[in-house]
């Protein structure tokens, strides 16, 4: 092991060996109960006789900085003579009790037994070159299995040449923002934090509203932009689908004016109540960037999604992230591949759109009573409950739940337009099942408080 000692000799290599280890102890670089190397190999690294070093070895086990026993080595002391300075703890971030935010499905059901069988296979399985540095677009065997999944479950136009792996949605939007830059139409009420994402790459954001038939589409020849970004399927967080009048209008837009369209498709697997409605990208590949993660299927902690792109972007997109971060880790990309073409990608799907659908069931039989409607429950992961102007505000709502150790989102601070309506977000994905009941109760009783039971 290398201690990275810095040794003043000014005063005899003894003496400076002996205060380098002492404040490598004092500091707690050298941690309590750590084995120090052998006399022999700590004087050949350092180019010293093994007699210096066992004589400072012997010197600190005196002071009590060191402890040596047989057959153990010499170890740093449990209790080393002087304590390290305490350093400040940054505050931990405190958990609500109860957590409804939207923007998470529940962690604790990532298929790990799943996972786990396909890491080994695909581990097993991976040529030489797969352990090296990748390719900036991904690797293959993922790309090929993305082709034929997004085809068959999204109705993507894709080839495995048309794909890019990503470290998730945000990773792709930027690398697009950076290649592309000019002017982007954002849906609002939206996400804050890709608006921020964009603004910090130098690109400008307009806003793009969202009503009850999804983005306002029809208003995006007067703005002014080149690109827009858009949740076709599942608008965040309305909660409503593109009307098909406006996808034709988003679609006349991009080609008369060879505007891109980013297509969102975050959360599109998980559908209930309708027919699964198709990628707006299988319409038109040559004006749509389709974007798509398993943040919201598997967990946002494997950092793996993909963009679908037209042919004039590919180069320019492989070439920036090869500046940049250069390739997404190749063993998640070799296990994702695997559990795609085994099909346990799909039962998994299936499995968690049947809990999601439970839970969604749950959430609005539990409210069935109170004078409130849900909103944009058909599909995803999240509710809305809209406010009307002459009742409870989100404040209102905001205090009790706090109250009660419980976590929502609101509406207005996803929105950057004027007047904009207020509501509640009950992302219903997020708490693990034991969780779930409680969380449903202190909701209920906040609402309950706020609006009446109808007599």
């Amino acid at each position: 092991m290398d201690l990275h000692l810095d040794l003043d000799a000014g005063d005899g290599l003894r003496t400076g060996l002996e205060r380098a280890l002492r404040e490598a102890v004092r500091s707690g670089r050298l941690a309590t109960g750590m084995r120090l190397p052998a006399t022999r190999r700590l004087a050949e690294d350092l180019d010293l006789s093994r007699g210096t070093v066992r004589a400072a070895y012997d010197q600190l086990i005196a002071e009590g900085y060191l402890t040596a026993r047989q057959g153990s080595g010499t170890v740093v002391a449990l209790r080393p003579q002087t304590a390290p300075a305490p350093t400040a703890v940054p505050a931990a971030v405190e958990r609500p009790r109860h957590d409804l935010r939207p923007g998470s499905p529940d962690a604790s059901a990532f298929p790990a037994a799943a996972w786990l069988e396909s890491s080994r296979r695909a581990v097993a399985a991976a040529p030489a070159e797969a352990f090296s540095y990748g390719d900036p677009r991904g690797r293959p065997e993922l790309r090929a299995a993305l082709a034929g999944y997004l085809g068959r479950a999204r109705g993507v136009s894709a080839h495995p040449d048309t794909i890019v792996i990503t470290n998730g949605y945000l990773h792709g939007l930027t690398l697009l923002t950076a290649v592309i830059g000019g002017t982007f139409a954002m849906e609002d009420p939206g996400v804050s934090m890709h608006r921020e994402a964009i603004r910090r790459t130098g690109a400008r954001v307009i806003s793009l509203p969202v009503d009850d038939r999804g983005a306002r589409t029809d208003l995006l020849t007067g703005l002014g932009a080149n690109a827009v970004e858009v949740t076709p399927a599942h608008q965040y967080p309305i909660g409503h689908t593109l009307h098909p009048d406006r996808r034709r209008t988003l679609l006349d837009w991009a080609r008369s004016t060879c505007g891109l369209i980013i297509e969102n498709d975050y959360d599109a697997e998980f559908r209930y109540d309708r027919k699964p409605v198709g990628a707006l990208q299988g319409a038109a590949p040559d004006h749509v960037a389709y974007l798509g993660t398993t943040s919201k299927t598997l967990g946002p902690a494997l950092r793996i999604g993909w963009m679908v792109l037209p042919h004039r972007l590919i180069d320019p997109i492989a070439d920036a992230r090869a500046h940049t971060d250069h390739h997404t880790e190749n063993l998640g990309q070799l296990t994702l591949a695997d559990l795609i073409t085994r099909h346990a990608y799909d039962r998994h799907i299936r499995a968690s759109r049947q809990r999601y659908l439970r839970r969604r069931d749950r959430l609005r039989s539990r409210l069935a009573d109170l004078p409130i409607t849900l909103t944009g429950i058909a599909a995803g992961l999240h509710a809305l409950i809209p406010l009307s102007p002459d009742g409870p505000t989100e404040t209102d709502v905001q205090t009790i739940a706090q109250a009660r150790g419980l976590a929502l989102g609101y509406l207005s601070d996803r929105s950057e337009l004027p007047r904009t309506p207020q509501g509640v977000i009950i992302g219903y994905g997020r708490p693990p099942d034991h969780a779930y009941t409680p969380a449903l109760d202190a909701l209920a009783t906040t609402f309950a408080s706020l609006f009446p039971r109808p007599h």
